[in-house]
């Protein structure tokens, strides 16, 4: 039986986890790994558990047509205003409304 590979979006800190976990079992990174792993290092702002927290609580708002990918980009960039949270979106084809872009915005100032 084979195992078929899936695809799915995962934040910096869930990806700083992996290469934790990854390190543990090779003993060391190979050069790419380690240059992803100086990255996060730099960038990631919260904890594994803050990180899961997070998720949670913007899985939980069930916002319409908010994806993984949409959530996983929030819990990267942290946005703490509006503004920053529609730059984070403008990338996407997504129309958020107002209320349910202000409960993503205190839902992130509330792990922080």
């Amino acid at each position: 039986m084979t195992e078929l590979a899936t695809e799915s979006p995962i934040s910096m800190y869930e990806m700083k986890e992996e290469l934790g976990k990854i390190k543990k079992r090779d003993g060391e990174l190979s050069i790419r790994s380690q240059k992803v792993e100086e990255y996060i290092n730099h960038f990631v702002k919260i904890t594994p558990e803050q990180g899961s927290k997070l998720k949670k609580k913007l899985e939980d708002l069930n916002i319409p047509r908010l994806k993984d990918i949409h959530i996983a980009k929030i819990i990267d960039i942290l946005p703490s205003t509006l503004e920053e949270l529609r730059a984070v979106l403008q990338g996407y084809t997504i129309t958020v409304s107002q209320d349910n872009m202000k409960k993503i915005v205190e839902a992130v100032k509330s792990v922080n």
